[in-house]
């Protein structure tokens, strides 16, 4: 697989960042795998403090406000990412970019 094609799957959906990571150019794409895998594993976290606060009363309805604002965040990085992986550029997302997991 291509350096490109492995840096938009990184994007693309969890299953396609493990496919680019198992059978793509890894050396090559490894910011990209990074940052896809930086911005699955924030919403993640988002979705789970969600759940996990939800049932409070007052703290449940903020908590559920300042979640949809992260993953709006989130949605707006992660399409700032793929327009970067298919313009073939390196362009660290805003927040989140300077995280390191996969180096």
């Amino acid at each position: 697989m291509s350096k490109k094609t492995t840096d938009i799957l990184a994007y693309i959906t969890p299953i396609g960042l493990i496919i680019a990571f198992l059978a793509g150019d890894r050396e090559n794409s490894k910011f990209h795998l990074n940052q896809g895998l930086v911005l699955w594993i924030a919403s993640i976290l988002v979705s789970a403090v969600d759940r996990i606060l939800d049932g409070i009363p007052v703290l449940g309805t903020l908590i559920g406000i300042l979640a949809l604002i992260c993953d709006i965040a989130l949605f707006v990085f992660w399409i700032m990412g793929l327009v970067s992986a298919c313009q073939g550029t390196e362009k660290k997302v805003p927040v989140l970019g300077d995280i390191q997991l996969y180096k």
